[in-house]
């Protein structure tokens, strides 16, 4: 279960018929989501019709809105000034701005392709191409990020289509993957274990004296030990496979010198 605006959902059936996912819902069991459901839900009459069915009850009049574990005035605070930054419009986007950002990525793409078709695969070409490629696909990260964050356009649908193009043709990643992931993220920021940002091995995020104590708690000296082989192994397989990879390329040859009789 989980509460949303003082009501109690019941998730157990649903959280594996979830588009997000059903890590998403997990990770809010017994909490409350309501800051959450309202950032990534923007038609709430539609998903209204998948959450009244779920739920089973409401809160008691003396149980508090917000956890015992969080800052009641900060909540507040955020949630005003959220409505605030809303009213002013400040969230609406500049749809020009995202169109010529968009031209501006495929200009720089076709242009990379250009020069090492006219100017072949020397060095200065190839490395001139390198630079335009790498500052194309930095631009087409970020437009995928704010396409996935359902911020361009008022339309969903047209959000995810210009997103898939970005991701997976320009990019060649998978956008559904992303959408996954990056919804954990915002859903439970720097939350170990429960973010998939840091949840990676232990020795690469264990800054600051609290988050040390916590990865110390719920990670045994096995783990680490585990970890870090699989960590290693990884890149002693990968660079053998380089390495063999480029011995069968090799041309071989053969003795073919004979004596003269």
């Amino acid at each position: 279960w989980l509460v949303i605006h003082r009501k109690v959902y019941d998730i157990s059936h649903f959280c594996r018929r979830h588009p997000g996912g059903a890590r998403l819902l997990v990770s809010h069991a017994g909490q409350d989501a309501t800051d959450a459901f309202v950032a990534f839900h923007a038609d709430k009459v539609l998903v209204s019709k998948y959450l009244n069915p779920l739920q089973i009850g409401e809160l008691a009049p003396d149980q508090p809105s917000v956890e015992p574990t969080k800052n009641e005035k900060l909540v507040e605070d955020f949630r005003e000034l959220r409505a605030t930054v809303e009213r002013m419009g400040l969230l609406e986007p500049n749809q020009l701005f995202f169109f010529l950002l968009l031209a501006h990525i495929l200009l720089l793409d076709t242009a990379a392709w250009l020069v090492l078709f006219y100017f072949g695969t020397s060095f200065l070409p190839f490395v001139f191409s390198l630079l335009l490629l790498t500052i194309s696909q930095v631009q087409a990260a970020w437009l995928q990020h704010d396409l996935g964050h359902l911020s361009v356009f008022r339309k969903t649908k047209w959000n995810h289509l210009l997103h898939k193009f970005v991701m997976c043709h320009l990019i060649g990643a998978s956008a559904k993957w992303w959408t996954l992931l990056h919804s954990q993220h915002h859903a439970k920021p720097n939350c170990f274990h429960k973010d998939p940002d840091i949840d990676m091995h232990p020795f690469l995020f264990t800054l600051g004296k609290k988050f040390s104590v916590e990865v110390k708690k719920q990670i045994t000296c096995a783990n680490c030990l585990v970890s870090t082989l699989l960590f290693f192994f990884f890149f002693l397989f990968y660079f053998h496979s380089l390495a063999s990879k480029r011995k069968n390329t090799c041309p071989t040859t053969t003795n073919t010198n004979t004596s003269s009789l």
